[in-house]
């Protein structure tokens, strides 16, 4: 688990400038169609949908645009048929990466995945090849800075956090996928700030990178994020976070 959490807070503090400038909407469009169609319009009774259209209202999305995006995946509007996928393979130093994509045309996305992985000094994976590694569970990262351990602790485990671990300058705080949404009402009750969070696939164990295979590692990341049809990549890397700082600048 080590330095899961350096890239998911920098990659958080990008994407949130990315929103400002209008380059997110596609892809926060997307997932609220996908969580829309899997699991019902209901934005309540939807924790995917519910985290997405907050994403969405974070971005200053438009309120049209997600109710459409939600009309869409629920059926209500036509001519939109977009499929979840998953694709699994290796990067430099053996790193296992897990992809999740949406898309409407499948060979189109599987050629851009795979392009990239052999681009950086990877290589895709046939289906099931890593995903034993990961866990599917509630993600949060909190900065240390911002809250008292003992605060934290207590918010997150009464609300039914199965664990909190420190990463660096970062707590994480882990849940069953079931209990995500009480433990995200919890630490938002208690003014705790939320650096990023998701539904996310954590590693069991992590492969430590540095120089050469850290630089390739983190440009297969970068690649892989800005996918139009990317919707969460999730790798077991640990790379010091100056190194993740100075490639997610570039």
């Amino acid at each position: 688990m080590s330095g899961h959490s350096k890239w998911h807070s920098i990659k958080h503090k990008k994407s949130a400038a990315d929103a400002k400038r209008g380059k997110a909407f596609t892809g926060i469009i997307k997932e609220i169609t996908v969580a829309a169609r899997i699991g019902g319009g209901d934005v309540e009774g939807n924790p995917r949908l519910r985290l997405a259209v907050d994403r969405g209202k974070a971005a200053n999305m438009p309120k049209d645009n997600i109710v459409r995006a939600i009309k869409k995946g629920t059926g209500e509007l036509e001519g939109y048929n977009l499929e979840e996928v998953h694709y699994e393979g290796y990067g430099p130093g053996g790193v296992a990466v897990f992809i999740e994509a949406t898309t409407d045309n499948k060979n189109r996305t599987v050629s851009e995945v795979r392009h990239f992985f052999s681009k950086f000094g990877g290589n895709l994976g046939e289906s099931g090849s890593v995903n034993w590694m990961f866990d599917k569970k509630g993600y949060f990262v909190v900065s240390r800075k911002s809250v008292d351990e003992e605060v934290l602790l207590e918010a997150a485990l009464e609300a039914g956090a199965d664990d909190v671990n420190e990463d660096g300058e970062n707590w994480e705080v882990l849940t069953l996928p079931e209990s995500f949404q009480a433990v995200h009402d919890a630490l938002t009750a208690k003014n705790i700030s939320i650096e990023a969070e998701e539904i996310a696939m954590i590693p069991q164990t992590s492969v430590k990178l540095t120089g050469k295979q850290a630089k390739q590692m983190l440009k297969l990341m970068n690649a892989l994020e800005d996918l139009e049809d990317l919707t969460n990549v999730w790798a077991n890397f640990d790379i010091d976070e100056e190194e993740i700082e100075a490639a997610m600048s570039n």
